[in-house]
């Protein structure tokens, strides 16, 4: 991190601090009741542990400070592309929880009426794109940068996957066309070690992606410690840089993940699962601003119990949605109107 950068982290008022700690329980609190809801008893007649919601699941948990960090400074306006693990990133950016659960449940309440999944969610209100495929987001994410410089605003597009993406080709092509075009888009890694179950060790030459950004003449940085407010202050660095027609930027997060790749992973293959508990962002960060005097055990428990409330009506408001109509598969496949 440069000077400024360390700085930045060391002047965020009390409030500032709560709202990075409110995001992160928030999406905690989101990813615990869809954990719960993924392995629930349906009732009689259901197989015990198949719960409410279909497909594979892939949680966030342990990855909040990435979500909070960065969107902490983006605007509605702003694009922001997310890989398979998307949740964290979905809130923090302002998605409706209701919206954002029903299609998790496969309703007709979802973003998209419960046909894409948790691994596909789009909102156009809030620019807001991701998917399952690896390294997929890259390329639309300059797409988006450019439009937005194209047509005179503002606005800046962020990208965020999984560090193996960056050994992907549309990676290493994305960064190259960013910086030939100084397109005002930042490229977010999280590093939280494992790429499935291979370890980052095993499958990338490099000891940090950070290095690469300077094969491609930007700026990049490594946030150890899964430090919500040193990746909130090197956010807000390379957001003004966009924001100011300097190019992009390249963030990578050393992040954890506390649970498997996708839910049911065994996860045999990890060897830090003993110290993995201890290292949660979450009560590090709490106690962190509780002995600042930052914030109090009664605001932390009014923030958790808000949170709680938020999560439990989209809950409930997707369990009370109906399914999709077979007979309606195709219904939404093609715009209407259009001739085949």
């Amino acid at each position: 991190m440069t000077t400024e950068t360390t700085e930045a982290a060391m002047a965020l008022s009390a409030e500032q601090r709560q709202g990075l700690l409110r995001q992160m329980i928030l999406i905690r609190t989101f990813e615990e009741a869809i954990l719960r809801e993924y392995h629930a008893d349906k009732g009689p007649g259901f197989d015990i542990g198949k719960g409410l919601i279909p497909g594979e699941m892939h949680l966030a948990a342990g990855q909040e400070p990435v979500a909070a960090g960065i969107c902490a400074h983006l605007e509605q306006g702003d694009g922001l592309t997310a890989a398979h693990r998307p949740h964290h990133l979905a809130i923090a950016k302002g998605m409706n929880l209701r919206s954002l659960t029903g299609e998790i449940f496969g309703r007709e309440s979802g973003l998209g009426r419960g046909r894409g999944g948790h691994m596909h969610l789009f909102d156009p209100s809030i620019h807001f794109s991701c998917s399952g495929i690896v390294a997929e987001g890259f390329p639309p994410a300059l797409g988006q940068a450019f439009a937005f410089r194209n047509a005179g605003t503002n606005n800046i597009a962020v990208t965020v996957a999984g560090e193996g993406a960056a050994n992907a080709g549309a990676f290493h092509e994305s960064l190259n066309l960013a910086a030939l075009w100084k397109l005002p888009v930042i490229f977010v890694i999280e590093d939280n070690d494992w790429g499935i179950s291979v370890p980052r060790s095993s499958s990338t030459s490099v000891p940090s992606n950070a290095v690469r950004a300077a094969g491609y003449g930007i700026p990049g940085v490594r946030i150890e410690g899964n430090d919500v407010e040193a990746v909130y202050a090197a956010a807000a660095e390379a957001v003004a840089r966009a924001r100011a027609g300097e190019g992009p930027s390249l963030i990578e997060v050393h992040t954890l993940r506390l649970l498997g790749h996708f839910e049911g992973d065994a996860q045999g293959y990890r060897t830090d699962l003993a110290t993995v508990p201890g290292e949660d962002p979450i009560p590090v960060y709490r106690q962190k601003l509780l002995d600042a005097g930052a914030v109090t055990e009664a605001e932390v428990a009014a923030m958790e119990d808000e949170a709680r409330a938020q999560v439990e009506d989209a809950v409930e408001h997707a369990k009370n949605s109906p399914t999709p109509n077979p007979a309606e598969a195709l219904k939404y496949v093609f715009v209407e109107g259009a001739s085949s």
